[in-house]
């Protein structure tokens, strides 16, 4: 089974990159492993993105804060997949990345920018995490073996506008 490098980014690197870090590296049964970064990486990683990473089993340690510019080096791993997970990331001019990984937008709103009551906030983060999951493990479906990098971009697409 061949393993697959999955980049999700976001402007902060707090909420939504940090979940789909988590669940790609903790339900694919090794076959992706998550990475997260930034166009503006945030401080500090929010507090509740934190929580569900770790009831996910993902190791807190792995979690940091991170500039996109990170996984563009000639040192970085090399990226199989690249999902932004918010619509400003989406917009930007993202660097070059080595070996031209297979691109899509799985847009989700901000979780952290929800103003209520804990039980609010705490919902926006599991829709966000439901939302992931259900992609991802659309995603896991998938021969990647199999298809080009024209197929797997469009089914990433299709996962999305079908989730």
């Amino acid at each position: 089974m061949k393993t697959y490098n999955i980049l999700f980014l976001c402007t902060g690197n707090s909420c939504r990159s940090i979940i789909g870090e988590a669940l790609a590296s903790t339900i694919s049964h090794g076959r992706l492993i998550g990475y997260s970064a930034g166009s503006k990486p945030k401080s500090d990683i929010h507090p509740l993105a934190m929580e569900l990473a770790e009831r996910l089993g993902y190791s807190s340690e792995k979690l940091r804060n991170k500039s996109w510019e990170e996984f563009a080096s000639p040192n970085a791993p090399q990226m199989d997949f690249i999902i932004t997970v918010c619509d400003d990331a989406a917009g930007e001019s993202c660097p070059v990345w080595p070996g031209h990984p297979a691109t899509a937008h799985w847009g989700f709103p901000d979780p952290a920018a929800v103003v209520g009551s804990e039980e609010q906030i705490r919902h926006a983060f599991e829709q966000v995490e439901i939302g992931l999951r259900n992609r991802i493990e659309f995603f896991l479906e998938l021969p990647l073996e199999t298809l080009d990098s024209i197929s797997i971009k469009h089914h990433l697409a299709e996962i999305h506008k079908n989730a």
